[in-house]
């Protein structure tokens, strides 16, 4: 399984929030993402499930959908995904996702 390695919190945040830094890039991504309960098609899949419910439709959905897209998630599969959340979150919320999933997957 290949290591999640991930450096946004210190590149971004690492002089003016250094803690939340090392949250973000030691223990999210570095020890939750490496987790291998689950594999990471699965959990890319999740992570996007929950941010699409809570409305989540910026930069970082984006990065989610990418990063669900290179671990295995095709275009069918997401737009599958969107499709069913879209009855449990919302439908306006699932023509946003389905904005940003267009992007990615052309």
């Amino acid at each position: 399984m290949e290591k999640i390695v991930q450096t946004a919190g210190r590149n971004q945040l690492g002089e003016f929030a250094p803690e939340f830094a090392h949250f973000n890039d030691d223990v999210l991504f570095g020890e939750n993402w490496n987790n291998q309960d689950i594999d990471l098609k699965t959990r890319s899949i999740i992570t996007v499930v929950a941010l699409m419910a809570q409305g989540i439709t910026d930069s970082s959905l984006k990065y989610h959908i990418e990063n669900a897209k290179n671990h295995g998630v095709s275009q069918k599969e997401m737009a599958a995904v969107i499709t069913h959340v879209a009855f449990y979150a919302g439908w306006p919320k699932a023509w946003a996702v389905f904005n940003l999933a267009k992007e990615v997957y052309e």
